[in-house]
């Protein structure tokens, strides 16, 4: 009994103690410097009442966005197994069309109804619904849109509408408070609230194959629904597009910087798409298995993998194999860094690369040109028949058939037919459909020749393999794991 009491005080206590520091709490003063170069202090009831104000004037021009896109699909009347055992697959199986909803989140931009969204959330829409945050419904539709950096415009009819004030996300720091606005799971003028994780960001999604650079990463949330609204830091300022293009991510959210935006807002309104300068060249990191083959005394510099044909790069004369070194005498280490500099330059501008090739540097210039539209492919071939542990791949030589369907514009390689889990191949990406081009800087295309580099390695040796996917090729080094 008596330990029963003991507790129940002891309990008390503990809850007295922290009511306590609860109310001291409210009073604890936060200085922010750089706004606040006096040493003003403020409180954390002054901070959320900050926070509270800027969802305020923020929030009527943020948008909810529900979209209706038509679906064929194919059923049939005849579908029982029961009844295919006796009759068949004879009768015909039909076509009907579904509606396929979705909703996301938007801001304006324009008082004459110009609202920023992303590219995925009215992808293929065939209807558009704005619900403003005063409750009026518009119809949408879309001027421009990008799916490389999914962003997307859509216009409705309407003038004198609330605007949001575009920030600087270069000024953006790791630790910064931002505020998300939007309609997460189709539940209107959501707040949530947190800090920039981490600048430039680059991920891949299981989208189209499609990946993104140069991202914000935030702990506020951000899911379904969020999509396309604004990202806002504490002066009210959007400095980013929420885009929930993970959904797999748990207590982490990324959003396009709001300067790439500021930056092709005018293309998508005026040209319905964004002008991307490019030079035509596929590029990857440069590791130390990389470097070692390239015999590189340490690794730098960004390895072109493949040249696209008629291109500012070819007809420049850079070629496959050479490692660039800097753009416009500034130094690139990374892919991130290489795109960045050449996505910063005007189309039409002069761009000048120095390059490793055979240890030895060389100079080109080369006038930056639009990017085109491409479209790649991927694709699931081949059957198993030989079977290499080494490098843990299965291998074929590649049929015309198989050049055809991959878009291949010759017919010589090796297609990959499976790819052993928990191999090197594996964790370095390869998979089913990848045709192999070179091995260790040779040409193959049958299993005479796969057998003969192969058979040539040690354990733990690196083959460098020239792969061919999505109509462009990049280098993989893998380990040999084992030798028969």
């Amino acid at each position: 009994m008596k330990k029963n009491i003991f507790f129940s005080i002891k309990q008390r206590l503990v809850m007295a103690i922290f009511l306590t520091f609860l109310l001291l709490l409210v009073n604890v003063p936060i200085i922010n410097a750089e706004s606040n170069p006096e040493g003003t202090s403020f409180s954390l009831e002054e901070l959320s009442d900050s926070i509270a104000k800027i969802a305020e004037e923020v929030g009527p021009a943020v948008v909810n966005i529900d979209t209706v896109r038509m679906v064929k699909t194919g059923y049939s009347f005849f579908d029982d197994p029961f009844f295919r055992q006796f009759f068949g697959d004879q009768f015909q199986e039909y076509t009907k069309t579904i509606p396929q909803k979705g909703t996301g989140s938007g801001f304006i931009i324009s008082e004459e109804g110009y609202i920023f969204t992303n590219q995925h959330v009215v992808y293929k829409a065939d209807k558009i619904k704005v619900t403003l945050s005063d409750g009026r419904e518009f119809e949408g539709k879309v001027v421009g849109e990008d799916m490389d950096s999914d962003m997307a415009v859509v216009k409705i009819k309407a003038d004198n509408l609330p605007v949001v004030k575009l920030g600087d996300s270069d000024q953006l720091r790791v630790g910064e408070i931002v505020i998300a606005i939007g309609n997460p799971y189709g539940l209107a003028q959501t707040v949530t609230m947190g800090v920039i994780s981490a600048k430039d960001r680059s991920i891949s999604t299981e989208i189209e194959g499609h990946s993104y650079s140069n991202l914000i990463q935030t702990d506020t949330a951000i899911n379904p629904g969020n999509s396309g609204g604004p990202l806002i830091n504490t002066k009210g300022e959007v400095v980013g597009i929420n885009t929930a293009i993970i959904p797999y991510a748990q207590g982490i959210g990324f959003a396009i910087p709001i300067n790439i935006a500021k930056r092709n807002i005018d293309d998508l309104i005026q040209l319905g798409h964004v002008r991307t300068p490019w030079i035509g060249v596929y590029i990857q990191e440069v590791t130390p298995e990389i470097a070692q083959y390239f015999n590189l005394t340490k690794a730098q510099g960004v390895l072109v993998a493949d040249v696209v044909k008629n291109t500012p790069a070819e007809k420049a004369g850079i070629k496959r194999g050479d490692i660039i070194i800097k753009v416009n005498n500034q130094e690139v280490n990374s892919s991130l860094e290489l795109q960045n500099k050449i996505r910063s330059l005007k189309i039409g501008e002069i761009a000048l690369l120095e390059v490793l090739r055979n240890g030895k540097e060389l100079s080109f210039k080369m006038k930056v040109e639009e990017k085109p539209a491409l479209e790649g492919q991927s694709s699931e071939l081949g059957k198993e028949q030989v079977f290499s542990v080494q490098t843990g791949l299965k291998v074929e030589p590649v049929t015309q058939e198989i050049a055809k369907e991959v878009g291949l514009p010759w017919v010589k390689g090796l297609v990959i037919t499976e790819v052993l889990p928990g191999s090197t191949a594996d964790d370095r990406g390869l998979r089913r459909g990848d045709i192999i081009l070179e091995a260790n800087h040779k040409e193959v295309s049958s299993l005479e020749e796969w057998r003969t580099i192969v058979n040539s390695l040690e354990e733990r040796d690196t083959l460098l393999l020239l792969v061919f996917r999505n109509q462009h090729t990049y280098y993989v080094p893998i380990k040999v794991e084992k030798i028969d």
